[in-house]
């Protein structure tokens, strides 16, 4: 469904991303993990078309630049991009007529109303709070139902009830057959029902399993990560976390659920 092949992008002298590689099968839920800085966003980025890069991405065998390709492509950034002067519904009906949606009226009702968002129609994009500005950027992104999708860090900023309305959104897509790609740093955040982990640090791939692989090898995701990630350890993690409002159990593990594991 979608390639990365050997993808390198430098900013000046630093490199974000050297040589990355992997590829999405259809149909999968694909979990990028890695510390802050690991070229994550970056490749996402590439992906969706928004940065010159080496390398080739494809789509269905299409370049990733191509309008055929961007037709099915959706994107989630990390930080969303309101605009102040548009209201929560012109904001979701400006997204409608860009991708010339048809009969999309519903789909938007049933969005707004799964995020918690039904009542915050006439709201300014700046009136919103921040985790209300997360929840619209993810219904904007999800309205014109794309067959791939790139979520990068679609968990921060929400609340238990979004985070868990998302997952289980997630879980429906990708049962629905969407292919996926999600971003993260929270270890945690994916213990969900994904098929394949790519894990990096300092621009690079250091890691590329599957679920099966990994309970293979008799270890957890978290044990992985661990062990090819340079330079990291549980305590840092806990603490980076914490730095971030991200609570964590007796162990240093991180939580982004109220009541368990995310």
């Amino acid at each position: 469904m979608l390639e990365v092949s050997h993808v390198t992008k430098k900013y000046g002298k630093n490199t974000a991303c050297d040589d990355v590689t992997f590829t999405l099968d259809s149909g999968s839920l694909t979990v990028l993990l890695g510390p802050n800085g690991a070229g994550k966003s970056t490749i996402m980025k590439s992906i969706i078309g928004f940065l010159k890069y080496s390398g080739s991405i494809a789509v269905n065998g299409i370049p990733n630049k191509t309008s055929e390709a961007r037709k099915v492509l959706g994107y989630i950034p990390e930080m969303p991009s309101l605009y102040s002067t548009l209201t929560v519904s012109e904001h979701m009906e400006f997204i409608a007529r860009a991708y010339k949606l048809t009969n999309y009226k519903e789909r938007i009702d049933m969005l707004l109303t799964r995020f918690e968002l039904a009542d915050k129609k006439k709201k300014f994009g700046d009136e919103l709070s921040k985790g209300m500005q997360q929840k619209l950027n993810l219904c904007l992104g999800l309205l014109p139902d794309p067959d791939i999708i790139l979520l990068d860090e679609p968990l921060l900023g929400l609340d238990p009830h979004a985070i868990k309305e998302l997952k289980i959104m997630i879980e429906e897509m990708r049962k629905g057959g969407k292919t996926m790609l999600i971003s993260t740093h929270i270890i945690d955040s994916v213990d969900m029902m994904w098929d394949r982990t790519v894990i990096m640090q300092g621009g690079r791939v250091k890691a590329n399993v599957t679920r099966p692989e990994i309970d293979g090898m008799g270890k957890t995701l978290e044990d992985l990560f661990f062990e090819v990630t340079e330079g990291i350890d549980r305590e840092s993690v806990s603490e980076q976390a914490q730095a971030e409002d991200v609570p964590t159990d007796e162990n240093g593990n991180t939580n982004t659920a109220e009541g368990g594991e995310a």
